[in-house]
C-alpha cells in the first residue's frame, strides 16, 4: 500500500526576515542528507523522484515547496525512519553538526561545466545582483506591513472582551480533552503552512487538514486571540500527552495559524486573510471570535485608514517577490544549462537508497 504526501512551505518570506522550520525537522530526524549545492531546480526534480520512491515503498512523506516557485521541492522528510533530506545552501545555508553520525553531505559544486559557467558569469552575477537588491526591498516592505499590522492589532486589543476569550479556551479544553491523560509523552512538530509567494499569499491548509474528521475554522479580527487560543490549547495538549503539530504564520513568525491534533482527528486553524477558508466540507465548523470584540465606531474608523495602509505596504512587497522570484529562476536556469548531466545522476543515486 502506498504512502501519503503532505505539503508544507519550506521557508517563508515574513516581517522578522526569512522563516524557516529546519532546525526542528533536524533535532528531531534520525538521519539528515543535506544537499549542498548553488541555486538549481534540478534538486528539486531530484527530490520529487525520491518522495515517490520512498511513497511507493509505503512511507508517508512531508514535503517542503519554494515559495518562490510553489512547485519546486526544498525537501522531503520521510515518516516513520525519520530521515530529512533538504538543500542546504539555498534558499537558506544549513550546515551539519554531526558529521559521521546522524548528518551525511553530498556536494553538487562539482556537477558543472566550468567552461560554460565562465561563460555566462557576467548574466549570473547581475542576476544575483537584481535578486539580492529585491529580496532586500521585499523583506523591508514586510517589516514594514508588520508593523502597521501590529497597531492594528493594538486598536483591537483595547476592544476585546478577554474574559470572554479565557472561557472560550477553558470550554474548548473540557471539550476536546475532558479528563483524558494519556500515559505517553507528547510528540510535538513544526511546519510553515504557507507564504507570500511570487503569486500572492499561498498557504498549504488543504494538504495538511486533508485527514482530518473536525476542522474548527476561527472568524477573528486581527489581535484578538487566534494565536493565543491555539497555542494554549496546544500546551495543554502537550502536558496531556497528546502530539501536536503547530503551524506558523507567514507574516509573523511567532503567531501560530493552526494546531492539529491528529489522535483527536481535529485542526484549529485560522481562517481569516490572507488564507479564507470557509464550510466547505463534512465536519467543518466555525469558531466565531468576532463576537467578542466590542462595537467602536472611532476604533472601525481608526483600523480604515491602518488597512490601507498594511494593504499597500503588501502589494510593494508582493511586487519585489515577483522581482526576486524573476531573478532567482532565470539564474537558477543558466546554472542548470551547465550541468554535466552523467556527473549529477551518479550523485543522486544515494538519495535513493538512504533506507
Amino acid at each position: 500500500m502506498n504512502g501519503t504526501i503532505t505539503q508544507y512551505m519550506g521557508t517563508a518570506y515574513t516581517g522578522a526576515g526569512i522563516s524557516h522550520k529546519y532546525d526542528k525537522l533536524i533535532a528531531s530526524a534520525s538521519q539528515t542528507l543535506f544537499l549542498k549545492c548553488p541555486p538549481t531546480n534540478a534538486i528539486s526534480h531530484v527530490l520529487n523522484e525520491a518522495a515517490a520512491h520512498y511513497v511507493k515503498q509505503g512511507y508517508d512523506i512531508d514535503r517542503f515547496m519554494n515559495p518562490i516557485q510553489p512547485d519546486k521541492t526544498d525537501a522531503i522528510y520521510i515518516k516513520g525512519p525519520n530521515v530529512l533530506i533538504l538543500q542546504a545552501s539555498h534558499p537558506v545555508a544549513l550546515e551539519p553538526t554531526d558529521i559521521g553520525g546522524k548528518h551525511k553531505v553530498i556536494s553538487f559544486y562539482d556537477v558543472y561545466d566550468e567552461t560554460k559557467l565562465r561563460e555566462q558569469n557576467v548574466s549570473i552575477v547581475k542576476m544575483l545582483t537584481e535578486s539580492s537588491i529585491a529580496l532586500k526591498k521585499a523583506l523591508q516592505a514586510l517589516e514594514d506591513a508588520k508593523s502597521i499590522h501590529d497597531d492594528w492589532e493594538k486598536v483591537n486589543i483595547r476592544r476585546m472582551m478577554w474574559d470572554l476569550h479565557v472561557g472560550k479556551i477553558n470550554s474548548l479544553k473540557e471539550e476536546l480533552f475532558g479528563t483524558i491523560q494519556l500515559n505517553k509523552e507528547s510528540d510535538v512538530s513544526h511546519r510553515l503552512i504557507g507564504s507570500l509567494t511570487s503569486g500572492g499569499a499561498k498557504d498549504f491548509m488543504s494538504s495538511i487538514t486533508k485527514r482530518i474528521d473536525r476542522r474548527m475554522l476561527i472568524k477573528a479580527f486581527p489581535g484578538t486571540g487566534k494565536s493565543t487560543l491555539m497555542k494554549t490549547l496546544g500546551a495543554e495538549a502537550e502536558k496531556r500527552g497528546f502530539d501536536v503539530q503547530y503551524g506558523w504564520c507567514g507574516l509573523d513568525p511567532s503567531g501560530v495559524d493552526l494546531v492539529l491534533f491528529p489522535e483527536l482527528s481535529v485542526c484549529i486553524l485560522d481562517a481569516t486573510e490572507p488564507h479564507v477558508y470557509d464550510l466547505e466540507r463534512p465536519g467543518d465548523e466555525l469558531l466565531d471570535l468576532l463576537n467578542l470584540c466590542e462595537e467602536d465606531a472611532s476604533a472601525e474608523e481608526e483600523i480604515l485608514t491602518i488597512r490601507e495602509a498594511y494593504a499597500e505596504k503588501m502589494l510593494d512587497a508582493a511586487g519585489y517577490i515577483q522581482s526576486f522570484a524573476q531573478s532567482e529562476t532565470s539564474m537558477k536556469i543558466m546554472m542548470d544549462s551547465a550541468i554535466i548531466q552523467s556527473v549529477f545522476d551518479k550523485k543522486t543515486d544515494a538519495v535513493l537508497n538512504l533506507i
